[in-house]
């Protein structure tokens, strides 16, 4: 890959790698200076108003984790609301499995850059003609990003912050379970803006779940049945549904009681804490791990609320993948060569097509050059003759 890049290339990559160096270095500095929080900070001796604001949640988040009524005393000690040392130590726990790391959001950021600097103007070789496509987006910089991804912004340091936690909080700041909804907002902001830079490349490159089942799908078993697409109709329409769902749920339309969360119940991200609470965590872990090996991201198609909202956020995304229908023969290489319906819809035109995470599978396979990854709105341009 690296001897057939030009020198403005050359110039890109090393740009590009000093830039994720200093994003890490600077975010390492800030989250050396955090102080930690531990379990064993917390007593029952202490009252729900003094624990939750170190927790970073509201009282009436701590009062339901621990099974009390949400207007409990909020100054007496829990010992006296009946809330053992051995409860209050679960609780705390969970609680902090949600506190973020600062840091994972700056190998977010490294991550997306890289990635989106990959796709757009170093996976290609200058001047390489079509007929030298196969050479094109070698694998190998996406699954190291990939790896990446699940080492470190997974299992290393935990299941938050996660694109998918952010959408969830945002909504769960709006029934008072956390004490800013300012922070909450600005934090899903940060998920979306990544989404929309680069098409869901923060999806495609850097979800530690979702890497996850992008490596295990990656693997050379059950390529017949990976032919096969699970129709974008039928898993939007399931994941929209579970959201709106979620929402009639967590502000207490449905079954009366606000503040419940169905994610909870199907969080693939407990993962990376090795924290599986619940029978429902851990068999939606197993099943989209292993439905996995045949088919595309099941749970980022089915569930994922961050996945579903992102789709619609496709829609703003500055680089993209591009089709030029002036030189598209409808040959079906790039449609037979994506995971989703992503490159069917695109090459159909359709308004709302099919998620694409960028994952660069389309973008070697075009024998007219008629399939890009680029600035929406600019054309390409032709490197050379076409073979």
């Amino acid at each position: 890959m690296f001897s057939n890049l030009s020198r403005r290339q050359w110039t890109w990559l090393v740009l590009a790698l000093l830039a994720a160096v200093v994003i890490l270095a600077v975010g390492g500095l800030r989250q050396k200076a955090a102080a930690p929080v531990q379990v064993a900070d917390f007593t029952v001796e202490m009252g729900v108003k003094q624990i939750a604001p170190r927790l970073d949640v509201t009282g009436k988040n701590l009062a339901r984790e621990l099974g009390l009524q949400l207007d409990v005393p909020k100054t007496e000690p829990v010992k006296a609301l009946g809330v053992t040392q051995e409860e209050l130590d679960h609780a705390v726990e969970h609680l902090l499995g949600h506190r973020e790391t600062a840091f994972k959001y700056y190998i977010f950021v490294a991550l997306v850059l890289l990635g989106l600097v990959y796709l757009v103007r170093l996976g290609r070789p200058d001047g390489s003609p079509a007929a030298e496509r196969k050479t094109w987006y070698p694998r190998w910089p996406y699954v190291a990003s990939l790896v990446v991804a699940v080492a470190m912004g997974g299992f290393a340091l935990g299941k938050s912050p996660n694109p998918m936690e952010s959408a969830v909080k945002v909504f769960k700041s709006l029934v008072g379970l956390y004490p800013s909804v300012a922070a909450k907002v600005v934090a899903f902001a940060f998920f979306a803006a990544l989404a929309v830079v680069g098409n869901k490349v923060i999806c495609g490159w850097a979800c530690p779940f979702g890497a996850l089942q992008e490596l295990i799908y990656q693997l050379p078993v059950l390529r017949n049945l990976k032919k096969r697409k699970l129709p974008f109709a039928a898993s939007n329409t399931v994941r929209g549904t579970l959201f709106a769902v979620m929402l009639l749920l967590l502000f207490g339309i449905l079954g009366g009681r606000k503040g419940f969360v169905i994610y909870h119940f199907i969080n693939p991200f407990n993962l990376f804490n090795l924290d599986i609470e619940t029978v429902t965590v851990g068999a939606t872990i197993v099943v989209a791990l292993v439905v996995s090996f045949g088919f595309y991201r099941p749970f980022c198609q089915f569930i994922c609320p961050f996945g579903f909202l992102s789709w619609l956020l496709e829609q703003l995304s500055i680089f993209r993948v591009k089709v030029d229908h002036d030189r598209c023969t409808n040959c079906g290489a790039c449609v037979a060569a994506c995971p989703l319906d992503a490159a069917k819809d695109r090459v159909a035109g359709r308004m709302l097509p099919a998620d694409c995470f960028s994952c660069a599978r389309c973008l070697n396979v075009c024998p007219v050059d008629a399939i890009s990854y680029g600035l929406v709105g600019k054309k390409p341009s032709v490197q050379l003759e076409y073979h």
